[in-house]
């Protein structure tokens, strides 16, 4: 029986890629974003493939009442959840102080707390049946503070650490969770961001494609943590040895191109 996958943030970027890359073969697939219209547009293109089952659930997971209707929709399918991709996530760049506050403790309620609320309750299923795999898309900014993007970091440190975490938990269990790092990406979040035109996205910026790639490589070898691209790689092994001021001042030097 093919695999069932959830996939959040589904509507651009790394989530629709995630799921045309996993539509090359027989699943269920279930996407969920805010934007209904995109949602669909993708449902019609990936269900035309063989073997390939897609299901829409329309939700704001940035409210607590929509990862509730995302969960019920699940339910009302009769649907259980194989694979989680945990994907969903948006990132602001600007001074802390002057930032407007519903939008960083927004980025908390989605890139944290709608990821925690969903893998506990997805994961224990996964337990139960022996098999499942869960994928946390976290990003090379866990490595080190971000000047500019304070909170954006901060979660993403966040997700990597809480991964590994129920990676170790999780282990021998049938069950695998993989952090995915992936680099400054040229995907709409960047945009939204504000960051595709900094001096550290204009330098680093990968595709949508090879980090989907290395992703589902990591999530088929039950790697606990995955830094997409070597160039990435290497930058993440460097902030273990360079001093935390240094790490400070050249984030913030990357990143000031658009305050």
């Amino acid at each position: 029986m093919p695999d069932t996958i959830l996939i959040t943030g589904a509507s651009a970027g790394l989530g629709a890629d995630f799921a045309r890359a996993l539509a090359r073969k027989p699943a269920t697939l279930v996407l969920t974003a805010r934007r209904t219209d995109r949602l669909a547009a993708l449902a019609s293109e990936l269900g035309q493939r063989p073997g390939v089952e897609v299901h829409v659930v329309s939700a704001d997971l940035g409210q607590p009442e929509g990862v509730k209707a995302l969960l019920d929709g699940i339910a009302d399918r009769g649907l259980s959840i194989d694979t989680l991709i945990n994907n969903a996530g948006f990132g602001a760049l600007g001074d802390f102080a002057e930032s407007d506050l519903v939008t960083q403790t927004g980025m908390i309620d989605l890139n944290v707390r709608a990821l925690v609320t969903l893998t506990h309750a997805l994961l224990p299923p996964m337990l139960a049946r022996g098999r499942g795999a869960v994928l946390n898309v976290a990003s090379t900014a866990a490595f080190q503070p971000g000047p500019y993007m304070a909170v954006y970091y901060a979660s993403k440190a966040f997700v990597l650490h809480f991964s590994e975490a129920l990676h170790e938990e999780v282990k021998g269990r049938g069950v695998t969770v993989t952090a995915l790092c992936p680099g400054p990406t040229k995907t709409e979040f960047a945009d939204v961001a504000g960051m595709a035109e900094t001096p550290m996205f204009e330098r680093f910026a990968g595709t949508s494609e090879q980090v989907v790639r290395d992703g589902l490589a990591a999530l088929e070898r039950g790697q606990a943590v995955m830094v997409s691209g070597l160039l990435n790689r290497l930058t993440a092994v460097s902030t273990r040895i360079a001093p935390r001021g240094v790490l400070r001042r050249a984030v913030a030097k990357l990143q000031s191109g658009r305050r």
